[in-house]
């Protein structure tokens, strides 16, 4: 039997389709937050951060196998074109180290704001590398959103350690190149062999570094390195599944409520408060980010 309002039937299932997306983005976050917590927690037991990017990736990558058999896309991994897998591979472990040294480096606030340079430094790198029109209006939200990462890193002051600041801003640096690596591999690649080759290949770069920096540990610690894996692949599932229920523009400024989950873990956790620079400087850098998500998505539908 058909709705009496068809029309109207479509978009309360779009918007709750939409709902759920941004449900489990939210929860991705979350899930996103305990993996951070735990991997500084590891790395105050001894633990190498390059342990624990070890085993998140082999954790995720039975979820990546599942995910692709589940979707009936177990095929579609073949490639053409395995030059873009290795930079991608390259890049993504990069930006992956990096985040995972600054969280051990950084509170897990301070952290957590570097990271939200990522679409700012993806705005720069789309215009300089892809040749992307880049109009006024994210212009000025690119120097705004660098205001409020100067303003909170507060150089030659106090408010976050110099080192630690280089390291989560080079983190944000190679996630936005991560970023545009994956628009100029969409042309050609599917989504599941961009992230398969990604999780299988990442694991070798990172075993020759276990021969390095693994070592014993006692139950703690491999409660800790157990707990972040499990959070991590949870997170890699509900990060997947809120897209397939909503518009990335819909779900990707979900990514900031990251911020309350690093908060109240270092407080609880580590009682760590953030500053008063980063409690100003946090929230120009995720308007300027919000402001340029929300452009590309007008941009697009006109």
């Amino acid at each position: 039997m058909k709705p009496l309002f068809p029309n109207l039937s479509a978009t309360y299932t779009s918007q709750n389709r939409a709902m759920l997306g941004i449900i489990l983005r939210l929860m991705a976050m979350a899930a996103l937050g305990v993996m951070f917590a735990l991997v500084k927690l590891a790395g105050e037991a001894g633990v190498h951060f390059g342990e624990s990017l070890f085993w998140r990736q082999l954790a995720g990558l039975p979820v990546v196998i599942v995910w692709l058999w589940w979707n009936d896309d177990l095929k579609a991994i073949k490639s053409k074109r395995p030059s873009l897998h290795a930079l991608r591979m390259t890049l993504g472990l990069s930006a992956m180290a990096l985040n995972f040294w600054a969280m051990t480096l950084l509170p897990m606030a301070e952290a957590t704001t570097l990271s939200f340079a990522t679409p700012i430094f993806a705005t720069m790198l789309a215009a300089l590398l892809l040749r992307e029109q880049t109009g006024l209006y994210r212009w000025a939200a690119i120097l705004t959103g660098f205001a409020g990462i100067v303003f909170a890193i507060r150089p030659g002051g106090s408010a976050i350690d110099p080192f630690g600041a280089m390291v989560g801003l080079s983190g944000a640096l190679m996630t936005a190149a991560v970023t545009i690596q994956l628009r100029r591999m969409a042309r050609s690649e599917t989504t599941g062999a961009i992230v398969f080759w990604f999780s299988l290949t990442s694991l070798l770069p990172l075993g020759l570094l276990m021969l390095f920096v693994a070592k014993a540990h006692d139950g703690q610690a491999w409660a800790y390195i157990a707990g972040l894996s499990l959070a991590g692949a949870v997170a890699q599932i509900l990060l997947t599944a809120a897209l397939r229920h909503a518009p990335v523009a819909a779900v990707l400024t979900m990514d900031y409520s990251g911020l309350i989950w690093s908060v109240l873990f270092g407080i609880v956790i580590f009682g760590a408060i953030p500053g008063p620079t980063v409690w100003i400087g946090a929230p120009v850098i995720i308007l300027a980010g919000i402001f340029i998500a929300w452009r590309e998505h007008y941009l697009a539908k006109s």
